[in-house]
């Protein structure tokens, strides 16, 4: 598929790297595991942000005398935050590496979250979660872009999906804790996670392909050691990375505007799609106004979004399972098409919802598709676009092109979340309609455009879909 769209990377094939691609699985080390739990820490911290606002929302608004519009905006900044925090993606995790890149994010959490749990009104509140979505939108690039750098390839994307697995678990944390604790109690606990980051990342290495790029050969190789065990041979592997970053780095220009070259437009456009495809699709809207939804199906809105938060974790759990043995297109073809089937049947239910002998059967019709809905979601559509944006960019345009399609993300997310309610209003059926329609486009575009990149190296896939003139 990639080959056949694009001309396949004139890299030169020694006979290192030839062999490397070739070889077989890697074991996965202990120095593997703790980076890894240490950078998914960062990924609970985001799922705690986004799960805040929901939970917290009659405590702040009594306790600080805030109208409804007044809420409206310390909510949206999440969105505000993440943008800039996207921006800076395409500079900062190339200046300062991988793990300065989480450091830098999570004492921006830390600061939001404090201010957020001593604020007196809305002001401080406001500069607090502006400072949170900051960090969320450099935590939502950096995880799994470090995740995927250091991961033998067989391995590679449960690794990276765990990512979402612990955003999902921080976002139910949230919901679950804001029914128990204070706003504020809830806020000091969203720190947590960061904290826990914070004095984890002291004890893990860099990424030692960011090493390679700035030219500590030395040290990428020694941090290469230390990720694949003292006792394994790495000349092969880390001959790759020095070759293929080498090789990119000569044949390009600087600057940001260097990723609109021909050469990177597969990889861009596989990128930018699914993230877009990912947020038009409903995922962001369903999950902001899953109660409004319920409500408007005449189906008991807690009963509904306890369910959808319950399950959402074992569906993650699933998709982290089986990403790397049955790979990213099935997982992302089956996605898609179960929304797919889930909104058309939520549409037909509003349908119908006016005809007498039908007014029973719209609620259950509702409630089991959203069901189906998060299930098939958790499956490929809402962590699985994040590991191949992780896995196709080569190592030159990573921060630019990374920054790009999260600033896409934020865009299409605020996009879908803030018409919804509107489209709600115009007609429920055929909102679900233009859903379903949007999920089938998604269906086709990773059917035709969208490689597999299981079992593959980070060097072989971005050379696929990268052309480098002789």
């Amino acid at each position: 598929m990639e080959e056949g769209l694009l001309p396949r990377s004139s890299v030169p094939e020694t006979k290192s790297n030839t062999k490397s691609i070739a070889d077989g699985d890697s074991s996965v080390t202990s120095v593997v595991v703790l980076s890894t739990l240490v950078s998914i820490c960062g990924s609970f911290a985001y799922g705690c942000t986004a799960g805040y606002s929901s939970p917290a929302e009659s405590g702040i608004m009594e306790d600080l005398q805030l109208s409804v519009a007044a809420y409206s905006v310390f909510g949206s900044l999440t969105t505000v935050g993440g943008i800039i925090g996207s921006l800076m993606n395409g500079i900062i995790p190339d200046l300062i590496g991988r793990k300065g890149t989480m450091w830098l994010s999570e004492l921006l959490c830390i600061f939001g979250w404090l201010a957020i749990a001593f604020s007196k009104g809305a002001w401080l509140l406001d500069i607090g979660r502006l400072s949170t979505g900051i960090g969320a939108g450099m935590i939502a690039y950096v995880v799994p872009i470090y995740i995927a750098e250091i991961t033998p390839k067989d391995v590679r994307g449960g690794f990276t999906q765990a990512s979402q697995l612990m955003m999902t678990c921080g976002f139910s944390l949230m919901f679950y804790l804001g029914t128990i604790v204070s706003w504020r109690t809830l806020a000091f606990i969203g720190s947590v996670p960061c904290l826990l980051q914070v004095f984890g990342l002291f004890f893990i290495p860099d990424s030692p392909r960011w090493l390679a790029k700035i030219g500590r050969e030395k040290e990428s190789e020694t941090t290469l050691q230390s990720f694949r065990g003292k006792n394994a041979d790495i000349s092969q592997e880390a001959a790759d990375i020095k070759d293929y970053t080498k090789t990119f780095e000569r044949d390009s220009e600087a600057g940001i505007l260097n990723m609109f070259q021909r050469r990177y437009a597969y990889s861009l456009l596989i990128g930018v799609g699914l993230m877009a495809l990912q947020q038009l699709g409903g995922s962001t809207a369903i999950g902001y106004y899953a109660s409004s939804i319920f409500e408007e199906a005449d189906f008991s809105t807690s009963l509904g979004t306890v369910s959808m938060a319950i399950i959402l974790i074992p569906a993650s759990c699933v998709s982290t399972l089986l990403i790397d043995k049955s790979g990213r297109r099935p997982l992302l073809l089956a996605s898609n098409s179960g929304m797919c089937l889930c909104f058309l049947i939520i549409a037909l239910a509003f349908c119908v919802q006016d005809f007498h002998p039908f007014k029973n059967v719209t609620p259950v019709l509702v409630y089991v598709c959203m069901m189906g809905f998060n299930i098939a979601m958790s499956l490929g559509m809402a962590g699985i676009p994040s590991v191949i944006m992780s896995e196709i960019f080569p190592i030159n345009i990573k921060g630019s092109a990374g920054s790009l399609t999260t600033i896409v993300r934020w865009f299409f997310a605020f996009l879908s979340s803030y018409t919804f309610n509107f489209m709600m209003q115009w007609s429920p059926a055929g909102t679900f309609f233009i859903f379903a329609g949007i999920c089938a486009l998604a269906v086709l575009f990773v059917a035709v455009l969208v490689p597999e990149t299981k079992d593959r190296t980070l060097e072989e896939i971005q050379a696929s879909l990268t052309y480098l003139p002789e």
